[in-house]
């Protein structure tokens, strides 16, 4: 059955002629899927740059011979690569299907729009299917235009993550003592989270909606779906920092506890389909720093910089890039978006071509202290993701990891000297300043995901203050300035964490109870909830986290979307073992746990039993808070997709806020208590 909105070729000789199908039309469409003009799915800044694309399957027998896109009425007047799917196609398309392509198109005029594919088969029949997308204009502006965005992600932090730091961060007959530094910005919004394929975002999608306007897939960025089997040529859209450098000259600076290469940290700079293609990824951010501005990068992810056969070193020819010049479908790629071509090149040493090209690179926090602060700054601090901030904390006090002497968590890793989230911050805004045209600076707390999903609540709870303590690094800049807008916000919601009360009992207690084990001693004699949860009162150290976790009357986390688990809610004295760190099947990291059942099993046998298969917990499709400071920030309020934040933030930067009561920025936060 042909698609709905495909008009056929006219009827030959009073018999019916078979004609081709257009089974894909990108950007994506209700008009074209559906037939329904709304809601508009794509939606573009005036010059922001995307592709046009279809898939077009011919008849029996016959070949796409020639396309060409219309835009509005007008044949789009660029190049259209026509690529068979002999040369590599997803499964299920003949090899007699075409992929047409124009790269890098751009729409100025405001409004609604009209596009089409027209194709035309070997014997003359064609076919013609629309879509629609919408170029959003800018407003007239009420106050003057930003010069620094600071875009701050907390991975899966949803309300619960922030309500249970404030918790921490300490209560007093039902008030905060002191609001964390997101509580204090002067305006929130609700943000709606889903995907382009899916109600429950990844962080690819979750991430590249806020940078670039449009939907993604999930473990899609910066990218919309196709059907080559190629994961690095998918159709693009431009990214806000690649629109801001090229029409304004402004920098870009990356900031994750993640390994660099993760999802959100790549979803600002990097187009692929593929989120786990780590070689290629690492190699864009480099390849294309002129196209992006990418002027810092900070984070783990050292096994990607490594040639192969470097211990530790993840690099491998088979998840990078490489745009043949031979290919139209390729070539146009570089031709049209002025981007490296790539190379199949796993004995690269990237680290020496950062430094080659005049970036300081800091492999420990004593190599970050130190690193010049007018020079572009690469940081990679650990292999794979970073050390968790409770992990970091405990290694700088000396505290080991079992409380019976030893190594900390941080020597195990052989990484005792990393930085906190809120030292990187402060670096990279300190070369950032210097940029004469202004930056985009995404920092993103990474492990409040990671540590939501291994239902490891202590661990999420200190790396979500450590989040705070770099909102309140970039709050503090921002107030300064005066030229600055600053948002913090999540990609999405992680575990379905609920804050269902207080223990009732001690620390001591509750250990003692965990012995004897069962429903009975660790949920009925434990749970306090309503007014039986009281206050918990966490201390906090000098350093500004607690002294411990496991205090009297403790504050306990549930989960809605958990795997089944054990639970006797203490503090897991290591963290789970990271499969993507290339030493954990190594001495001493084997002997940490893989997963929260092996974790937990010995502990309690208080079994939770999961709402979802596997062993992790999972994302939700909850809304997520957005909080933001300075000039602009009163734009962000109501309930928001995520897709809006974009222009809001474009808006701000290219033609100027549109809230004049908060125009020259909100006042100074208070400072925190010591």
């Amino acid at each position: 059955m042909k698609h709905p909105v495909l008009l056929l070729a006219a009827i030959a000789a009073g018999s019916a002629v078979a004609a081709p199908t257009v089974t894909r039309l990108t950007p994506p469409s209700e008009l074209f899927s559906s037939s329904r003009t709304d809601p508009v799915i794509a939606r573009f800044l005036p010059g922001q740059r995307f592709d046009l694309q279809a898939t077009i399957r011919p008849d029996a027998g016959q070949k796409i011979a020639v396309a060409r896109f219309v835009v509005d009425g007008k044949p789009v007047g660029a190049t259209v690569a026509l690529r068979d799917c002999s040369a590599g196609c997803v499964k299920g398309l003949a090899a007699e299907a075409a992929i047409a392509t124009v790269r890098a198109v751009s729409v100025a005029t405001a409004g609604r729009h009209e596009f089409s594919v027209e194709a035309t088969q070997t014997d003359g029949q064609s076919v013609v299917a629309k879509g629609n997308f919408e170029v959003v204009p800018f407003a007239a502006a009420m106050g003057p235009r930003i010069k620094n965005i600071i875009i701050l992600l907390g991975d899966g932090m949803g309300a619960s993550q922030r309500t249970a730091a404030r918790i921490v961060h300490g209560y007093a007959q039902g008030k905060a003592i002191e609001p964390l530094a997101m509580d204090s910005f002067s305006a929130t919004a609700l943000v709606k989270t889903s995907s382009l394929n899916s109600i429950v975002t990844d962080s690819s999608p979750g991430m590249t909606a806020y940078v670039s306007g449009n939907k993604n897939n999930n473990n899609e960025e910066g990218v919309f779906p196709d059907d080559t089997a190629d994961p690095f040529d998918n159709p693009r859209v431009e990214y806000l920092s690649e629109y801001l450098h090229r029409t304004q000259g402004k920098q870009l600076g990356i900031v994750t506890t993640a390994d660099v290469f993760d999802a959100t940290p790549a979803g600002n700079a990097v187009h692929t389909s593929n989120r786990g293609a780590g070689t290629g990824i690492v190699d864009q951010f480099f390849d294309d720093r002129s196209h992006t501005g990418l002027t810092v990068l900070m984070g783990g992810g050292r096994k990607w910089f490594l040639p192969a056969g470097t211990p530790g070193s993840a690099r491998t020819d088979t998840n990078d890039y490489a745009f043949s010049a031979t290919d139209p479908h390729t070539a146009e790629i570089v031709k049209r978006w002025g981007v490296s071509a790539g190379a199949l090149d796993k004995g690269r040493n990237l680290i020496n071509d950062f430094q080659a090209a005049g970036y300081s690179y800091a492999a420990t926090k004593s190599d970050l202290d130190k690193a010049d602060a007018g020079k572009p700054l690469l940081g990679l601090f650990a292999f794979s993701n970073m050390n968790v901030a409770l992990d970091k904390i405990n290694g700088r006090r000396g505290t080991d990891r079992n409380g019976l002497g030893g190594a900390s968590v941080v020597e195990d890793f052989g990484l005792p000297d990393q930085p906190m989230l809120d030292e990187m911050a402060a670096k990279a805004i300190h070369v950032l300043k210097k940029s004469p045209k202004g930056f985009v600076l995404m920092i993103e707390g990474a492990s409040i995901d990671k540590q939501a999903h291994n239902m490891d609540t202590e661990r999420w709870m200190l790396d979500t203050l450590e989040f705070d303590r770099a909102v309140r690094v970039a709050q503090d800049f921002a107030a300064e300035r005066g030229d600055t807008l600053v948002i913090v916000t999540a990609d999405h919601e992680c575990s379905g964490a609920a804050l269902i009360g207080g223990s009732i009992v001690t620390d001591a207690k509750l250990a003692e109870l965990a012995t004897k084990k069962g429903v009975a001693n660790l949920r009925n004699s434990v749970v306090g909830v309503y007014e039986k949860a009281g206050f918990p009162h966490y201390k906090l150290a000098a350093d500004g986290y607690p002294e411990t976790t496991d205090i009297d009357y403790r504050l306990l986390v549930g989960y809605g979307a958990n795997a089944d688990r054990y639970e006797d809610w203490r503090t897991k004295r290591t963290p789970q073992r990271d499969g993507q760190q290339p030493f954990a099947s190594g001495m001493p990291l084997k002997w940490y746990p893989a997963n929260a059942a092996e974790r937990d099993d010995a502990l309690g046998e208080y079994q939770v039993t999961g709402q979802v298969p596997g062993e992790q917990a999972v994302h939700t499709a909850t809304d997520v808070p957005l909080s933001a400071y300075g000039p602009g920030a009163l734009a962000f309020t109501g309930v928001i997709d995520n897709t809006d934040v974009f222009f809001k933030l474009a808006q701000a930067a290219v033609k100027g806020v549109v809230a004049p009561a908060d125009s020259s920025g909100a006042k100074k936060p208070p400072k925190p208590r010591r």
